[in-house]
């Protein structure tokens, strides 16, 4: 068990910083016989129908966004939705066939080799589903390789390493080989390996679908621990709708190439824009995700009293509070005005809904 699994088990949803790290506009990626050179040829992205005619297929479809500084944008959708592919996308492990893509005031589209080798070097860390470690070498060997590829000296590359070995609990495992560790392990000296360079943006394409579920939930509060250290901006990429909600501050749902919806984790459970959003977030314990302020009736005029909850709050985390007065609760914004009221019938009514979710 992780020293760290008592760690609140949600990503926490302060508002990120008001500045894009990572802007996207109209981005596609088509794939098919002569896909790059049909793509080199022309000025703008081609229409359904001569994709269709050119028998290409479109990965990514006019997809646009921003990453704010230290948010979480969680990408999901089912296999085949374009996720991992616009992750690749964005950080240019493959060439778009059109659109816009800026990281760090950087346009990835137009930068010559020589800046996009500076900005992996030095601003971008990345985590897989395959750890992809070096089986000759230790645990402090592949997390300081990063800056061993950078030029950096032996002798602070490896403490810089000891460093990131200890903040994810590996301390006793830097001088162990991979194929001594468990699946698990071996995950948490990726995150390491990636942490090592000190990345301003943070890119993370199913880091933890190939675990088993405890060791995947531990890993969960592991990453939501060490986003609350780091605050790194992170594109993160998973199909799991319940990983979805904890680690992010955002989702973005994909289907056939397109983001079909992009909002909080409330957002997407109270106001799904098609039943295709629907039918991932149906079975979702709504008083872990929606906050008091969503369900309260506003009141400016209620009285604060001593068992008022914050808008803030989710649900749940209140609920035995609230169900335990004879009379509707007071709702206070986080400066403390009052702002509404929350009836118990109101989380009645949720924590039936729970019971139907199963």
């Amino acid at each position: 068990m992780s020293t760290f699994a008592k760690t609140e088990g949600r990503a926490p949803r302060s508002p990120p910083g008001p500045d894009p790290i990572i802007t996207v506009r109209h981005l596609w990626k088509l794939y098919g016989a002569r896909a790059d050179s049909f793509a080199k040829s022309r000025a703008t992205p081609p229409g359904d129908a001569e994709i269709s005619e050119r028998h290409l297929f479109a990965a990514v479809r006019d997809v646009s966004f921003d990453v704010h500084e230290g948010e979480t944008l969680v990408v999901m959708g089912l296999s085949g939705s374009g996720k991992s592919t616009l992750l690749r996308c964005v950080s240019n492990l493959i060439t778009p066939s059109f659109g816009e893509v800026v990281v760090e005031g950087c346009d990835l589209m137009r930068a010559s080799r020589a800046e996009l080798v500076q900005l992996r070097r030095y601003k971008m860390g990345m985590v897989f589903q395959h750890y992809a470690l070096l089986p000759h070498r230790t645990v402090l060997e592949n997390v300081a390789l990063p800056l061993e590829i950078r030029g950096e000296p032996k002798a602070s590359r490896e403490a810089r390493a000891l460093e990131m070995i200890d903040l994810v609990s590996l301390s006793d495992k830097a001088a162990s080989y991979p194929a001594g560790l468990s699946g698990g392990q071996q995950q948490r000296v990726g995150i390491a390996r990636s942490l090592a360079v000190d990345p301003d943006i943070w890119f993370l394409d199913e880091p933890f679908s190939a675990l088993d579920p405890l060791i995947r939930r531990e890993l969960q509060d592991e990453f939501i621990r060490l986003q609350k250290i780091v605050r790194k901006t992170i594109l993160f990429v998973t199909h799991d709708f319940d990983e979805a909600i904890r680690l992010a501050n955002r989702i973005a749902i994909m289907q056939n190439g397109r983001i079909v919806q992009i909002g909080t984790p409330e957002e997407l459970v109270l106001h799904p824009a098609d039943d295709y959003v629907a039918s991932f977030t149906e079975h979702v314990n709504l008083t872990q995700v929606v906050t008091v302020g969503s369900v309260m009736v506003a009141d400016r005029g209620a009285v604060a009293g001593p068992g008022a909850v914050r808008s803030s709050a989710r649900l749940g985390d209140v609920a035995e509070q609230i169900m335990g007065q004879s009379m509707p609760v007071c709702v206070i914004d986080d400066g403390g005005r009052p702002v509404g009221t929350i009836s118990q019938q109101t989380v009645l009514k949720m924590l039936l809904d729970r019971a139907k979710t199963g």
